[in-house]
């Protein structure tokens, strides 16, 4: 008896010392570094469809089934903290519990970051926002929804917290997204009073629920948001402090409204001050999401269209943050859809911007592209006329200018010329009927007889621009083919890689490898006479220049 009361009290010993010895909320976010959101993956959902997979759930929105190997690579590149967002109505029965499955898949990417020895914060994501179609958030800062869901709210904190309860100190928790009053109004309520009475509320419920599951959670480091994540100096103002213990995070996002470096500069200095002002002087703050693209009033990316204000931008925020001990998380860019599946970054040089303006130095750290893999993209189509993105997307503003632009080449497993064809889409050309924007269009056959097609733009046709590419089906049945190489070609007759996604139609699957990075060893007894050539990086070449190439096995001068 005695021996079993000796192993509980130093078990309870055990995990008292554990506890008090959890990093203050200061101490976390210094020591987060930089990081970045596992966007549109577990916080993806439509609330038109049931789910019998975790993996339907996840993938709903386009991105892929989330593998350790893409944290590892994030670990790798210097970044220190991963905010996984999650969104949980479409888990929970009418009782309010989560569905085992979908908490177990919730582990599983919580583990892959924290087994690369990274921070993780979760959180409850789009049970709040801003309704649309379908779409009908149950969280809402009001004191009406406040009272009626407070229960199913606590009762969904209360389920999480106790199953981490166990993790250490790299483990944060966070109460909500960006939760919006009854009329979906962003930055502030309309109704000021109610509305951010509500958020305290809310904030307060989830403090003290997850508190008194016990374990590490009496000490865990939990973030509450202002009204809607907003960077209001009134929003930040009207956000209480939920407890006095050191263990709280404020957060808040922001996106950008930059037009030039100077511009930039006076706005990032101006958001620095409003939180210092408003929220710093009470806790420790992380801006949770930020990017290099806003989607309001119209979708504008400056890595796209402006990049030398984009990188200046992040450049000087990721300094003025960590300068004042502010936490970031970069908002699901750097690496996304299918580069996600290799992984690879397809934006190398903002994530390595980030990192060094923290850091001083990307040295040690790595940054793979896709253009490091060899990738197979299986395509099927199940309607007519279905389009694969070769280059751009439905909602970029980015385009290609015909005077740097000249075409595009795709290769595929076999000749599908009687089957798909290139659409490109140009400048803009009026309205459609349902007041959408109508574009310029040229449609281009691919070569028969070949698997590979170099086709040329027409810029009487298309304009001056090109916004996006696609590979389109022609045929009403069902179709499934590999595209292996797709690469738009500048005017100099350099290629650079494309952006292979779904458009609408089709799903689209990838098998990738690293590319060789020497010349494999040719074995005597083989014979090996295709003509094929290959650069001295055992890479295969479509189109060489002059130089120095490999060919059956020799090497083969291009004058």
């Amino acid at each position: 008896m005695k021996k079993i009361l000796l192993l509980v009290c130093s078990v309870m010993l055990c995990t008292s010392i554990e506890a008090a010895s959890f990093e203050t909320a200061k101490d976390a976010v210094k020591n987060m570094g930089v990081g970045w959101n596992l966007g549109n993956t577990l916080d993806a959902n439509d609330a038109t469809k049931t789910w019998t997979t975790t993996a339907q759930h996840e993938t709903c929105w386009g991105q892929p089934v989330t593998k350790p190997e893409l944290l590892k690579m994030m670990k790798e590149a210097g970044y220190g903290a991963i905010r996984v967002p999650i969104t949980w109505y479409q888990e929970m029965d009418t009782n309010g519990k989560v569905n085992d499955a979908w908490m177990k898949r919730v582990k599983e990417v919580v583990d892959y970051v924290i087994d690369n020895g990274m921070y993780c914060i979760i959180n409850v994501h789009h049970d709040t926002g801003a309704d649309e179609g379908n779409y009908k958030s149950w969280l809402k800062a009001s004191s009406s929804s406040y009272d009626k869901n407070k229960a199913k709210y606590e009762g969904l904190w209360k389920q999480i917290a106790e199953k981490f309860k166990d993790y250490d100190q790299k483990l944060l928790f966070e109460a909500y997204n960006e939760m919006l009053d009854e009329k979906n109004t962003w930055n502030e309520p309309a109704d000021k009073t109610d509305g951010y009475k509500a958020i305290n509320s809310y904030a307060k419920s989830f403090v003290t629920t997850v508190r008194a599951t016990g374990g590490n959670n009496k000490n865990r480091n939990l973030v509450v948001n202002t009204y809607s994540a907003s960077s209001t100096a009134e929003a930040m103002k009207q956000l209480e402090l939920p407890e006095e213990t050191g263990h709280i995070i404020f957060q808040l996002h922001s996106y950008p409204n930059w037009k030039s470096e100077s511009n930039a500069k006076n706005e990032i200095d101006n958001l620095i001050s409003n939180i210092k002002s408003n929220l710093l002087n009470r806790a420790p703050v992380i801006v949770g999401e930020y990017a290099t693209f806003t989607t309001w009033p119209a979708n504008l990316d400056y890595y796209a269209t402006d990049r030398k204000v984009a990188l200046y931008a992040m450049d000087y925020f990721i300094k003025k943050t960590k300068e004042e001990g502010i936490g970031t998380f970069y908002w699901m860019g750097l690496s996304d859809g299918v580069n996600r599946t290799l992984p690879a970054f397809h934006q190398a040089d903002l994530a390595q911007t980030l990192i060094k303006a923290y850091y001083g130095s990307t040295d040690g750290y790595k940054y793979p592209t896709p253009d490091d893999f060899q990738t197979v993209y299986t395509v099927s189509y199940n309607s007519q006329w279905g389009e694969l993105f070769l280059y751009g997307d439905w909602n970029s503003s980015a385009t290609l200018k015909l005077t740097e632009y000249k075409g595009v080449r795709i290769e595929l497993d076999n000749d599908y010329s009687s089957k798909l064809q290139i659409k490109v889409y140009g400048d803009k050309n009026g309205k459609n009927t349902d007041g959408s924007d109508k574009f310029k269009e040229q449609y281009i056959p691919l070569t028969a007889g070949s698997n590979t097609s170099t086709l040329d733009f027409d810029a009487t046709t298309l304009g001056s621009t090109v916004l996006r590419i696609t590979l389109q089906a022609l045929e009403g049945t069902a179709l499934t083919a590999k595209v292996n190489d797709a690469k738009l070609i500048k005017t100099d007759g350099s290629e650079v890689s494309g952006a292979i996604s779904v458009g609408w139609g089709c799903s689209v699957t990838s098998e990738s490898s690293p590319k060789p990075t020497a010349i494999q060893r040719i074995h005597a007894n083989q014979s090996v006479t295709d003509n094929t050539i290959y650069n001295l990086h055992g890479q295969r070449m479509q189109n060489p220049q002059k130089g120095i190439y490999i060919r059956n096995g020799k090497k083969y001068v291009m004058k």
